[in-house]
C-alpha cells in the first residue's frame, strides 16, 4: 500500500473503525455507479441475529440522532454510537478473488464467528 493510501485509511477517531484502500475504492465505485443520493452516507453497524448472535450491517443511509460521523478516506461513515462497543477496532476490507467477492469485517472484539463471516458474538 502506498503512503498516500495509508493516509486514506486514517479515521477521525482512531480505534473506532477503519476501511482498507480496497473497501474505500469499492464504496466510491458504488456511489458513482449507482447514483446514490448525495444525502446518503455509508453506514456500518450491527444487528441482532445470524448464526453467531450478531450480524454486520453495511449500506447507505441518512444521518440519525445517535450517529458518530467518521471521515475515512474521503468518505463520511455513519456509526450508531450504541454499536461502537461491538465495532471498536474493526477493519472493513473488500476482497475480489477466487474465494469470493465482497466486504469482509476483521473484528478484534469477535469471540466467535460463523463460517461465512457475516455474523459474530462479542
Amino acid at each position: 500500500m502506498s503512503a498516500l493510501l495509508d493516509q486514506a485509511a486514517v479515521e477521525t477517531k482512531p480505534g473506532f473503525l477503519s476501511l482498507t484502500e480496497g473497501a474505500i475504492r469499492e464504496v466510491k465505485r458504488i456511489l458513482e455507479s449507482n447514483k446514490v443520493p448525495e444525502s446518503m452516507r455509508l453506514r456500518v453497524g450491527v444487528t441482532g441475529g445470524g448464526c453467531s448472535g450478531m450480524s454486520y450491517q453495511l449500506g447507505f443511509d441518512q444521518q440519525r440522532e445517535n450517529d458518530e460521523v467518521l471521515s475515512i478516506g474521503g468518505l463520511e461513515v455513519l456509526l450508531d454510537k450504541r454499536h461502537a462497543i461491538y465495532l471498536m477496532g474493526t477493519e472493513v476490507d473488500f476482497v475480489d478473488g477466487l474465494q469470493g467477492r465482497g466486504f469482509e469485517f476483521k473484528n478484534p472484539n469477535a469471540k466467535k464467528t460463523c463460517g461465512c463471516g457475516s455474523s459474530f458474538s462479542a
